[in-house]
């Protein structure tokens, strides 16, 4: 069964192995976690937990938000996502889940939303190949083909210049390297998608070993 838990990427660091090798590790803030609502096939037509991590500000409270996190006993969340494939009968509404769910070892994805980069050419957005830089060349760093002659339009799908970065990225079959419960922090090898201080979503890997 799969299991989850919200967090907030703190950055990368590195630790040194028993055997001296350094590893280099991002750190992932986890808070304990409510279970905002658990979802079953009767009620919703499918199984999922809905975990919801860090307060909203009073200000950005809303009546429904409120009612919605009345019911598990907490405040309003900012960062909110389900977690499906999960055994319900471990959780009910308003119980915390916090980063010892985790064990070091385990292989996990991380979804996050990638860096926003700004608007880019095509070269950088997707990896082509630029042409001679040398004098009288009229193409350095175009996109190429813009297709044929008839029919005489663009195809949708051409890969153009535009803005790049900001999309959801899942990085899979990551190791968990350390679990400290008393900072409620993951220490996870590799990198991880998005900016400092953004939200990620730390899952039991799909795909496994």
């Amino acid at each position: 069964m799969s299991k989850g838990i919200l967090g907030r990427k703190i950055g990368m660091t590195q630790v040194f192995a028993e055997n001296g090798e350094v590893i280099p590790v991002t750190v992932i803030e986890a808070e304990p976690n409510v279970v905002l609502q658990v979802k079953t096939v009767e009620s919703d037509g499918y199984e999922a937990i809905q975990l919801g991590f860090a307060d909203q500000k009073k200000s950005n409270i809303n009546k429904p938000a409120e009612g919605h996190a009345a019911k598990a006993s907490t405040t309003p969340k900012r960062f909110i996502k389900e977690i499906r494939n999960v055994s319900l009968a471990e959780y009910e509404v308003g119980q915390e889940v916090k980063v010892d769910t985790f064990a070091v070892g385990e292989s996990i994805d991380v979804t996050g939303i990638s860096k926003g980069k700004g608007f880019q050419g095509a070269i950088k957005r997707h990896n082509q190949s630029r042409g001679p830089m040398s004098h009288g060349s009229r193409y350095h760093r175009r996109p190429g083909s813009m297709g044929p002659v008839a029919p005489n339009r663009v195809f949708k799908g051409k890969l153009l210049p535009g803005r790049m970065g900001g999309e959801q990225i899942t990085i899979q079959n990551l190791e968990i390297v350390k679990v400290d419960t008393e900072r409620n922090l993951l220490l996870v090898k590799g990198n991880v998608p998005g900016a400092k201080k953004s939200y990620v979503t730390v899952q039991t890997a799909v795909k496994g070993n």
